[in-house]
């Protein structure tokens, strides 16, 4: 991935929305973004890239968003998915249940800092399935971080829970944010 521009990228205004840099009275001009506001801008996109890539059960492309050792800790078994090729073999698990899927991500916040960032949100894989089947999905906790590497944010670490029901010992997946 190369550097972005202010039009790089999706539009992904509806599940994560970008705050521009906030305008002040410096001479008549407005501030500049920080640099931490320009790499929210672009993790943002990032997600809005997931996004895309789940919807068009797109592999390679969601290849080139994770850092080759990401570790994932992801609903199903095992405990953890180490390295890009079982993140993705996770995902083609997925894309194997759906004839059509979709995603959505509410409330995403995010922290930056110079070469690490996370993030959580709620996350939602829904669609219709291959016997036709039309699911609303569960909501799910999701968790990235992410780290910089050679100028690009990767996914480096991601986690995806559901809240647990200790008397049954079962995950709860009727909850909405």
């Amino acid at each position: 991935m190369s550097k972005e521009g202010p039009s790089a990228g999706p539009d992904i205004s509806g599940c994560c929305p970008v705050e521009s840099a906030r305008d002040t009275e410096s001479k008549g001009r407005a501030a500049m973004p920080t640099q931490r506001e320009e790499d929210e801008a672009i993790i943002r996109r990032q997600i809005g890239r997931i996004v895309e890539g789940i919807r068009a059960k797109d592999l390679e492309g969601m290849k080139r968003l994770y850092a080759t050792d990401v570790v994932s800790f992801d609903v199903e078994p095992p405990l953890q998915h180490v390295g890009i090729d079982a993140k993705l073999k996770n995902w083609e698990n997925a894309f194997a249940f759906f004839q059509d899927v979709d995603y959505e991500v509410r409330d995403l916040t995010l922290t930056v800092g110079d070469d690490v960032a996370f993030g959580h949100c709620f996350g939602r894989l829904s669609g219709t399935l291959r016997n036709g089947t039309a699911t609303s999905g569960m909501w799910v906790r999701g968790t990235f971080c992410f780290r910089k590497t050679d100028g690009d944010w990767l996914i480096a670490h991601d986690q995806v829970s559901v809240p647990l029901d200790m008397s049954s010992g079962r995950g709860v997946t009727d909850l909405e944010p």
